[in-house]
């Protein structure tokens, strides 16, 4: 299918409509705006292919292009496997393509144009869909999360997810498609074919009239969706803040991940304490970045006694993040024959108190390659090659939650513990918000990809997950970024890659008690999704066998021709 390209240069054409919107939307441009209307050229793109088989072309070279768009920043970790990536999973596009092209191309009738608005939204969400298992390497570029740096927007994250802000931002590219093909209908349908001598076009009155109501609906769906979040969030108060706590977030800015990086965060969060600057803002919580600690402090006593010598000092926790070596054969995700390196290695949080260790938290999802290889035996070859994992990590057993003592009047605080990668899984900190969490927490390193668009994009994820959880998120980043966002997603704090320090804030928080409907009803809104593309695809499927017969409008043994202005069907003779 994607073989011959310059045989078929617009399928170029599709591949830049995928890739130029994602490059626009998401940090560093954040041009967030053109969001609402970025997809409409690829759209037309879709409708005006001249079959089925080349919309689902069209639609796959799309999905390359937006995936090799977002994932660009990994070139320095994989290379040319970017390309791949794109041309292979570029395909989980089809069926929005397909969709497009089936319901909206000209002519169009107010019930395939009322099915066209469920639908493609709900064929948008299959990519995104599937891209949300861990072992394809997780949900980046969720296209609702463009919209990160508007609260008003992500008011529909608390309702329905980040699914439900991308179902919006589909139906607001739909409805302006409406318009379009009624004002231009022969752009989305394509070089009409002649008609024949005798081709008899709609009435004038009835096509005009047609075309106004088409408008006007392409018109009511882009103001319902443009609207929605803004009304959501007039509507929906946020939770009363039932205490407040004060975290500060150490961000050394050092690029390589060892002893430079523990003894950065020490010197960092003693010359804050003994400066007075954590003595004024009395932080409860002292948060690390991923990686920040090379030891197991169950094993590094000295190193240990150091850090609860500084949680003594400031008076508060610290929660610091450990690279563990477990003794023993490997026994990581298919870890085939691969003992090189012992057991493997986890990622810890660990809660460091005055009085000890009061809590750890294993890193569950694990980044495929850069983490663990699946499938070793078969693919271990790639370490050769690339910087894939040489060994296999130690996954956790799940998302569970962390409890701070050191808060005002000694009332204990409950927090949401996770790392990195797993700030891109919504249903990770709905877990935690579940479990209790007043707070919710990340630590990352991203030394890596230091200087790309990659560490910006992973702290937009915060802003998200604060929305739809309707708690505050904090991420301390090893060499940034380092942010924290309110209940409701507005940022607080932002300490950028070229920063180092200690920022601190003070965050309100809502009862434990208290859950935003996403947390309690969880992925409906995908699953929905899933569930009317599979539907759609059905009733494509019985109409091509003839089930449910031919609804063209066009009386048996005719041809179906067009209208070049009007794109109104005609009949020939």
């Amino acid at each position: 299918m994607l073989a011959r390209p310059f045989r078929y240069p617009v399928r170029w054409l599709a591949f830049l409509a995928g890739g130029v919107p994602a490059v626009l939307v998401f940090p560093g441009p954040s041009l967030s705006y053109l969001a609402w209307f970025a997809l409409v050229p690829g759209m037309v793109l879709f409708t005006r292919a001249g079959t089925t088989k080349e919309a689902f072309a069209r639609g796959w070279w799309f999905g390359a292009g937006y995936l090799i768009a977002i994932l660009q920043w990994m070139a320095p970790e994989i290379g040319p496997g970017v390309v791949l990536i794109g041309a292979v999973f570029g395909a989980m596009w089809t069926p929005f393509s397909v969709a497009v092209r089936r319901l909206m191309r000209p002519p169009v009738s107010v019930p395939r144009a009322l099915a066209a608005l469920v639908v493609v939204p709900s064929a948008w969400l299959i990519p995104e869909w599937i891209r949300s298992y861990q072992g394809l390497g997780g949900p980046w570029g969720l296209y609702g999360a463009s919209q990160w740096q508007h609260p008003a927007v992500l008011a529909l994250a608390a309702i329905g997810g980040a699914w439900l802000v991308s179902v919006a931002l589909l139906l607001a590219n739909a409805g302006l498609l409406l318009i379009l093909g009624a004002l231009r209908p022969a752009l989305l349908a394509g070089p009409p074919r002649p008609a024949a001598a005798g081709a008899i076009s709609a009435t004038a009155a009835g096509a005009l009239g047609r075309r106004a109501g088409l408008a006007a609906l392409g018109a009511v769906a882009f103001v319902a969706a443009a609207g929605s979040g803004p009304l959501a969030f007039a509507l929906t108060a946020p939770f009363a803040p039932v205490r407040q706590v004060t975290v500060a977030l150490v961000q050394p800015g050092v690029a390589n991940i060892d002893t430079q990086g523990v003894d950065a965060s020490l010197a960092l969060t003693a010359e804050f304490g003994a400066n007075g600057v954590l003595a004024r803002d009395h932080p409860n919580l002292i948060v690390w970045g991923e990686s920040s600690v090379p030891d197991d402090l169950t094993l590094d006593h000295a190193l240990l006694q150091q850090i609860e010598k500084v949680s003594a000092q400031d008076h508060a926790e610290i929660l610091v993040n450990q690279d563990s070596t477990i003794p023993g054969p490997s026994s990581g995700p298919s870890s085939g024959s691969d003992t090189s390196t012992g057991g493997g290695q986890e990622k810890v949080a660990v809660l460091v108190s005055p009085a000890g260790i009061q809590g750890e938290y294993v890193k569950t999802r694990l980044v495929p390659f850069g983490e663990y290889i699946p499938f070793r035996q078969q693919l271990g070859w790639l370490t050769k090659i690339s910087k894939a994992a040489s060994s296999n990590m130690i996954p956790g057993t799940g998302a569970h939650t962390l409890t701070v003592t050191t808060t005002p009047n000694g009332k204990p605080l409950t927090i949401g513990v996770l790392i990195c990668f797993e700030s891109a899984f919504p249903d990770m900190s709905r877990v935690e918000t579940g479990q209790g969490a007043q707070l919710i927490v990340y630590q990352s390193s991203t030394p890596t990809f230091q200087g790309t668009w990659g560490p910006d994009q992973h702290a937009s994820y915060a802003a998200l997950r604060a929305a739809e959880t309707g708690r505050p998120v904090v991420q301390a980043a090893l060499t940034g970024d380092s942010v924290a966002y309110d209940a409701r997603g507005r940022e607080l704090a932002w300490l950028g890659q070229q920063q180092h320090g200690v920022v601190t804030v003070r965050l309100d928080l809502p009862a434990a008690a208290d859950l935003t409907f996403y947390d309690q009803a969880g992925d409906y809104v995908m699953w929905t999704g899933v569930a009317v593309t599979t539907l759609a695809a059905l009733v494509m499927l019985a109409r091509w066998r003839g089930f449910l017969g031919n609804n063209t409008g066009i009386g048996g043994g005719s041809t179906a021709e067009y209208d070049a202005d009007t794109g109104e069907p005609v009949r020939t003779q």
